[in-house]
């Protein structure tokens, strides 16, 4: 029977919400320390869920030799950072999107990686989530024939109450953001599902323009929280992307799929959770939208409250997998750079008013 790996969590906000459970509901990982930079936060987390180590430095987590491996789910501007420690002392990584705060610091974070001989995976939870698993292996079989037109639509109301308070998210330096939170899983499973952008053009607006502070000051918000994208894909098939995260009832999280066969349609209308409530339809040749049914074998083992806790600890599971084997699994860090890549030239097309060519990721990596 193989030793546990021992993992540390960095991050206690979505960290304590979904690593944690879903590192502790894992066979083969044990969850040796956690961190916060306020000691008595982290102490109490780790007497909550039975951790014998808390850490407020992200040296001090690094420093630990049982600490084999380390989840970080902080905000993204301390991502590079962190990484980069974790990395350069040696262990393994499991990283929250977006993955930096530019493609050049994540291609860093990569190279550390490889110069480490470490494995890090990114956190696409969607690649493990069963509808869209169902997806993947319909287009797969080219089940719409040539592609025409692929549209989605993710509309949700997290930042609609313009009273929410003022924090790193509205900032757009420190990588809040709509693009950020939504965008960069949009642009990895657009990768994965559908293939690689060629161009895209990107308009970025902000409707909460301010938001008070914890003294009830107002503060300005320059971070995006609607996103309107149009992408042209490698083999010429237009994609249309509508992110928004300040629409009060909006439809959800839609994937349509037009092609010269038919329609494939993935959606679910949930407003809180963003895992739970996904079905697939089809129609061949103008039939009827029809809705089917998800195979059994793709159902996750065990589902809980939290709708993400599922697809994290198969993301978890793959992570455990590449280090077993010694090697990145995707979603890898290449995957996050290739997100973060998308992000990058989204802001710059916003920036000039232009459409912008992308570049290939093998020639990004190898400038």
């Amino acid at each position: 029977m193989r030793s546990p790996i021992n993992v540390a969590v960095v991050g206690t906000g979505f960290g304590q919400k979904v690593h944690i459970p879903g590192l502790q509901a894992h066979p083969h990982i044990q969850v040796v320390a956690v961190y916060n930079q306020d000691g008595a936060k982290a102490q109490k987390i780790a007497q909550a869920y039975n951790i014998p180590h808390f850490c407020t430095s992200i040296e001090e987590v690094v420093g630990l030799k049982e600490v084999q491996a380390v989840s970080i789910s902080t905000p993204p501007f301390l991502h590079y950072e962190m990484a980069k420690t974790v990395l350069q002392a040696g262990k393994h990584l499991l990283l929250e999107k977006p993955t930096t705060l530019s493609a050049v610091e994540a291609r860093e974070l990569y190279n550390f990686a490889l110069k480490q001989n470490v494995v890090a995976t990114m956190d696409f939870e969607f690649r493990f989530v069963p509808a869209w698993q169902y997806l993947a292996e319909l287009l797969a079989t080219d089940y719409v024939g040539q592609q025409r037109l692929i549209k989605i639509d993710w509309l949700v109301p997290s930042r609609a109450d313009a009273t929410k308070p003022w924090n790193w998210y509205a900032r757009k330096d420190l990588g809040g953001g709509a693009l950020g939170a939504l965008g960069s899983h949009s642009f990895d499973y657009i990768s994965w599902l559908f293939g690689n952008v060629e161009r895209l053009c990107a308009h970025l607006s902000t409707a909460a323009i301010e938001r008070p502070d914890r003294n009830g000051e107002m503060q300005p918000v320059d971070a995006d929280d609607s996103c309107m994208l149009m992408l042209e894909l490698a083999n010429g098939v237009p994609c249309q992307v509508t992110i928004s995260a300040c629409t009060y009832q909006g439809r959800g999280h839609w994937v349509e799929v037009y092609g010269d066969r038919g329609t494939l349609v993935l959606g679910s209308n949930n407003q809180k959770d963003y895992v739970h409530g996904f079905r697939v339809w089809r129609s061949l040749a103008g039939e009827p939208l029809m809705e089917l049914e998800i195979p059994q074998r793709l159902a996750f083992n065990q589902t809980f409250t939290d709708g993400r806790i599922a697809p994290f600890i198969r993301i978890v599971d793959n992570w455990v997998q590449g280090i077993d084997r010694n090697t990145s699994l995707t979603p890898s860090l290449k995957e996050g750079i290739y997100s973060q890549l998308l992000m990058d030239y989204a802001h710059q097309s916003h920036q000039t008013r232009c459409w912008v060519n992308v570049p290939k990721l093998n020639n990004f990596l190898n400038p």
